[in-house]
């Protein structure tokens, strides 16, 4: 996907070249500062990451959200539309993900040698509200973590972790907390539309992972 990734990139910045000489040689006449121009460095690196990255959620949002101010900057649409629309939008977005991740997720997690998040996970939501959930003392088997408009602390401390295992965990307008105790891996999955995640954990050799699958949008998760 890197590779990938390196072609799109090489491919748009030689197009943006070609056009600049066919401008500046009369051959071509375009106005380079197009009204809504600033609008590309949303659409085309969302798009490039769309078709490169696993967790597309989050492209998929930032090509809608700059392909509007497009149309919203040239005239076509009212900027007070998008207001109203977007927040409405990502809920739809971020739960459509919620959804087929909850009855296709493990085909997706098997793929990437993810365990999938087992029925028996708790579930801990906080929706404009906080919650603190504990697993002081327990056999840890995963989790579901989800904060809109609130916050949620997690602590795995002192959590028994015998296993790899996998917390799927969804930050919108709000923030996750997540302890992890010594001796245990993290790796991250993460899609993030003006967030993500932070993850403060060193990685250690010979130890179980935990797996973060983290959906960010206007929130963030953070790793400690």
């Amino acid at each position: 996907m890197k590779k990938l990734q390196g072609i799109l990139w090489g491919l748009v910045l030689v197009a943006v070249g070609v056009l600049l000489v066919l401008n500046a040689l009369d051959i071509l006449a375009f106005d380079i500062f197009f009204t809504g121009w600033w609008t590309l460095f949303i659409i085309v690196p969302c798009t490039i990451a769309f078709i490169t990255e696993r967790g597309r959620l989050g492209s998929f949002i930032g090509v809608c959200v700059g392909v509007f101010l497009l149309l919203c900057s040239r005239g076509i649409l009212a900027y007070a539309l998008l207001w109203k629309l977007l927040l409405p939008l990502i809920l739809v977005a971020v739960g459509l993900r919620v959804l087929f991740g909850t009855l296709f997720g493990r085909k997706k997690t098997d793929a990437l040698d993810m365990p999938p998040v087992t029925p028996a996970a708790r579930n801990t939501t906080a929706v404009f509200n906080g919650a603190k959930v504990s697993f002081a003392g327990q056999a840890f088997d995963g989790a579901v973590l989800r904060a809109v408009f609130g916050g949620v602390e997690c602590d795995l401390r002192n959590a028994v972790i015998d296993k790899d295992c996998t917390i799927d965990a969804t930050a919108v307008f709000g923030g996750i907390e997540l302890y992890v105790p010594q001796g245990v891996n993290v790796q991250v999955l993460s899609t993030a539309v003006c967030g993500g995640v932070s993850d403060r954990k060193k990685q250690e050799a010979g130890a179980h992972t935990l797996y973060l699958r983290a959906t960010c949008v206007f929130g963030g998760i953070d790793v400690k």
